[in-house]
């Protein structure tokens, strides 16, 4: 409604259709706030799929919405919410996690624990909630609309510091991600790699809901993971595809959704997936011309 007050509308002329977009300080600060998430879940979620822990990724995604609206409820910034929600559950699940020797099914089990709580906690604090509805809308597919200066300077120190993080701890994770019974025998701490990157998975949720909203935050930390994993087992060269792919769409979500009534989460989701399922189709007929 307000960008459609401000008399937003597409035409067949690209230059002018880009001098919209960044005509009002609120879609620069989207923008800004867009690249620092995009590139952010790309490095992280790179390593989530690696490491096969899309459950806890989902799981953390879905505990950031009682954050969120249990911030809401208290009158203080859903900002607080998310990220002291995300970065809690990440724990919580890095201390349920059982130990070596147990199968998938006691993790599994632990994170679906977790996930039901915060479910149950985020229908409580909707129900006490008596506000405007549409905030707890917003919250769940997010939205472009009233991103300020601050929050895009939170993001920003928040992506830095996840990124520095995970420059200093990289190829220890690397190892431990593809092999940890043989990073364990040659010395790498294991555990506590797997505690900090589960702290990262919640900065990083955290990060990527106040764009997509909670229930779609899949869309930048699967997706185009999952689409540079089918385009290059590289390590290097599927996180730089991942990046990408993540920035494409999130920018060209982000210029859809300004034009139109949507929510952004929407065509972000499907941007990344026309990508994945092209990726997918590229893997295939490569396959194919081999075969012959």
């Amino acid at each position: 409604m307000a960008v459609a007050a401000a008399g937003a509308h597409a035409t067949w002329n690209l230059l002018d259709d880009v001098r919209q977009l960044f005509e009002f300080p609120f879609m620069v600060n989207a923008f800004r706030a867009g690249t620092i998430v995009a590139i952010v879940a790309g490095a992280i979620g790179w390593f989530m799929v690696l490491r096969r822990q899309a459950f806890a990724g989902h799981t953390l995604a879905l505990v950031g919405f009682p954050g969120a609206a249990g911030a809401v409820w208290l009158g203080i910034s859903a900002t607080w919410g998310f990220f002291g929600f995300c970065v809690g559950a990440a724990l919580l699940i890095a201390w349920l996690r059982p130990e070596r020797g147990e199968g998938y099914s006691e993790e599994s089990a632990g994170i679906g624990v977790v996930q039901a709580f915060a479910l149950a906690s985020g229908l409580l604090f909707v129900s006490l909630y008596r506000g405007f509805l549409n905030g707890i809308n917003a919250l769940l597919f997010g939205s472009f609309l009233g991103i300020t200066e601050g929050q895009v300077l939170v993001l920003l120190v928040v992506g830095v510091t996840a990124l520095a993080a995970l420059a200093l701890v990289g190829r220890p994770l690397l190892f431990a991600s593809i092999d940890p019974d043989v990073a364990a025998a040659r010395g790498v701490r294991v555990r506590a790699l797997s505690v900090l990157f589960l702290v990262l998975l919640g900065l990083t949720v955290a990060e990527v809901s106040q764009i997509t909203g909670t229930l779609l935050v899949f869309a930048l930390l699967v997706m185009p993971p999952a689409t540079a994993q089918l385009l290059s087992a590289r390590p290097a060269v599927g996180m730089a595809i991942t990046v990408v792919v993540g920035l494409v769409v999130t920018w060209v979500g982000l210029a859809v959704a300004y034009f139109t009534p949507y929510p952004i989460g929407f065509f972000v989701t499907t941007f990344a997936f026309a990508a994945y399922v092209a990726a997918a189709a590229l893997r295939h007929a490569g396959r194919r011309r081999a075969l012959t």
